[in-house]
């Protein structure tokens, strides 16, 4: 319905934060917009069903049946995890979020009954969580495993986005009474005085509080944040766990404003900091936001993929130690690349600092999007950024193929949720004017300034910006310039223009009128990209890439089905664009000549002589290279994103 505000993040109007989002944000056309309407029309429509036979509805319910507690032996629960009941809230907040963006009447109506379920499972107490209300054990005796303030999160943002998108106060009064039980139930001489094994409930809390004014609820995030890295948690009391995975994996281990190094779980780090960054907003605290910029320094710098993703260990789920970068070991899981998103959009608006949105935009277009089939109706767990040809023969691997649906689903409907409130994540405001963090072609705007963007990108790196609206005096228009980029040209109303170049953004101050065209042009070139040395896993290896686009090799593309495991790239080698219009629902290739790497030295020993490399006078093949993240969506077959140059040792 077009709220005039309808975003995951408000930061309070006292908060210490360089910027906010804008109030008016509309993805109108080009490549976001085609991503969207499949999310839209196909995964947001089919979620229902899915969660239907998944047995997520039907545990909501089950606990609302008089049977559920007392009396009669509770129905079972069904499904595997105890976090089931967050796949239905990340849905909802999905379907809420597209709902403030276009409305549906169907999908209103749904969204409405999925909330009146919710809301009649809910305790009299408060509490919520199918999983104990039916009989899986005692509430609030499982900290390290149990979800329950996990689920809780996610309620709590489905519950915002609710409101936000519809005026709503059900679904918020549901979130309210689970938020009052829990702060009865935790802190210092209560019944629990513990933390959560997953966070998410931190960030939650401070997003419930900007919704509400109240208090409480920054207070308990606040709790739960310094509660963490104090031992809390001890996994072997749960029952049915006698694995412990250590401090580390649940951030346990050292206080926040401590810690030097991202650790442990990869998503369960991501979601603590994006509530950290969210209360370093609400209180100005300066010593946790300088732990945030050297957490998400380690992690940007030691241990994300080309790709933008994060996770290397497919143990634990974590990140591995620095410069542990597996191509086809990589766990690179689809939900830690939406909370690194999370993550560095809240820095991005705490500092004003261009680098949180270039990983943005390469997590977007490449670790995030890889993870959703071109179909919507197919999944990627995990996001290699190698497959060995019979991979997919490996019973249970999940990065050989895409899936309908997952025993543990957190990734589809995470996916959903993120390309649903997409357009909160293009731009920003501040006193002096408006900040463009990502290039989407729609309307973006807010206090009177507002601009009609339009762009061709990922494909084109030409942005023209009109101005729609804009009130009187100077204001500036600042627009991300990428770090990839070497090179732009910048003109206004026709002519060559200079704007103020500082740390990556460009900035035009002027007394904007509308009618008013800025027009940035980003040099797209490909290129070839190395690893660090210290990256053992690819090194003397390349990569190919354009604009924001990673690139990978699929066997399906290259002459005769060639294996791209068997060859290497030429140096020196042109790079060759072209445009494929029916290709992978219209993509842009880079084509480069590779030729073939020896056999090996013997049939019996796969070594060479030191100095024996690719076959310098051998055939030169064209090689073709697609976007990574529409890999996986034809035949099964090979897949590789980093290639040795020929004669490299």
């Amino acid at each position: 319905m077009n709220t005039p505000y309808s975003g995951p993040v408000r930061p309070s109007p006292g908060a210490v934060s360089t910027l906010r989002p804008v109030a008016v944000a509309r993805i109108e056309g080009g490549f976001w917009a085609e991503r969207r309407r499949v999310n839209a029309e196909v995964s947001l429509a089919e979620g229902p069903a899915r969660l239907e036979e998944a047995g997520n509805l039907a545990n909501f319910r089950a606990a609302a049946s008089p049977h559920a507690e007392g009396g009669t032996a509770p129905p079972g629960f069904a499904g595997d995890f105890q976090f089931q009941d967050s796949d239905v809230y990340k849905w909802l907040e999905a379907a809420c979020w597209q709902l403030a963006d276009t409305p549906d009447a169907d999908l209103a109506a749904e969204v409405e009954a999925v909330v009146e379920l919710i809301a009649s499972a809910q305790r009299e107490d408060g509490y919520l969580q199918t999983y104990y209300q039916l009989g899986a054990g005692e509430p609030w005796t499982e900290p390290a495993w149990g979800h329950e303030l996990y689920c809780a999160g996610h309620l709590m943002q489905a519950a915002v986005a609710h409101h936000r998108a519809t005026g709503g106060e059900r679904l918020l009064g549901v979130a309210r009474r689970l938020a009052d039980h829990i702060d009865s139930v935790f802190g210092p001489g209560k019944q629990v005085d513990a933390v959560c094994g997953h966070p998410e409930v931190e960030t939650a809390l401070v997003e419930l509080h900007r919704t509400t004014g109240e208090k409480r609820y920054l207070d308990l995030a606040r709790y739960f944040l310094d509660r963490r890295g104090h031992g809390s948690l001890s996994p072997g009391a749960d029952r049915g766990h006698d694995r412990d995975p250590g401090p580390e994996y649940w951030q346990d281990h050292t206080p926040i404003r401590e810690a030097d190094e991202v650790t442990g779980h990869a998503v369960r780090q991501l979601y603590l900091l994006a509530g950290a960054a969210d209360l370093a907003a609400e209180t100005g605290d300066t010593r946790l936001r300088a732990a945030l910029a050297r957490l998400w320094r380690d992690m940007v710098t030691t241990k994300t993929y080309l790709t933008g993703g994060v996770g290397s260990r497919h143990d634990w789920e974590s990140f591995g130690d620095a410069h542990e970068l597996p191509a086809d070991r990589a766990y690179a899981e689809t939900c830690a690349a939406i909370a690194s998103v999370h993550f560095s959009w809240r820095m991005a608006l705490l500092t004003g600092e261009a680098r949180y949105s270039d990983l943005i935009e390469r997590t977007l277009f490449n670790g995030f999007l890889a993870g959703a089939g071109l179909d919507g109706r197919t999944w990627l767990y995990v996001n290699p950024l190698h497959r060995h040809a019979r991979s997919h023969e490996r019973p249970g691997d999940q990065s050989a193929h895409r899936t309908p649906w997952f025993r543990c689903a957190c990734c589809p409907p995470n996916v959903m949720r993120l390309l649903a409130s997409l357009p909160h994540y293009v731009a920003a405001t501040d006193a002096d004017g408006l900040w463009l963090h990502q290039y989407a072609t729609g309307v973006y705007g807010d206090a009177g300034f507002t601009v009609r963007v339009a762009t061709e990108y990922p494909w084109d790196g030409t942005v023209t910006v009109t101005v729609e609206d804009a009130p009187a005096g100077p204001r500036t228009l600042a627009l991300r310039v990428p770090a990839w980029c070497a090179d732009h040209t910048l003109t206004v109303n026709g002519g060559s223009a200079e704007g103020r170049t500082e740390s990556g953004w460009l900035r035009v101050t002027r007394e904007f009128v509308p009618g008013d065209t800025v027009r940035l042009v980003l040099a797209t070139p490909p290129r070839l990209t190395g690893a660090h040395p210290r990256v053992d896993a690819v090194r003397g290896c390349v990569a190919v890439e354009r604009g924001p686009l990673v690139y990978c090799f699929e066997q399906t593309d290259q002459p005769g089905g060639l294996d791209p495991d068997g060859v290497a790239l030429v140096p020196g080698a042109p790079l060759t664009v072209r445009s494929r219009p029916e290709l992978l629902g219209g993509v842009s290739t880079v084509s480069v000549l590779g030729c073939p790497l020896p056999e090996g030295a013997s049939a019996d020993w796969p070594y060479l002589p030191y100095g024996a490399g690719a076959q310098e006078a051998a055939e030169r093949v064209e090689l073709t290279a697609v976007p990574y993240f529409a890999w996986a969506n034809r035949d099964v077959g090979a897949m590789r994103v980093w290639l040795p140059l020929a004669g490299h040792e």
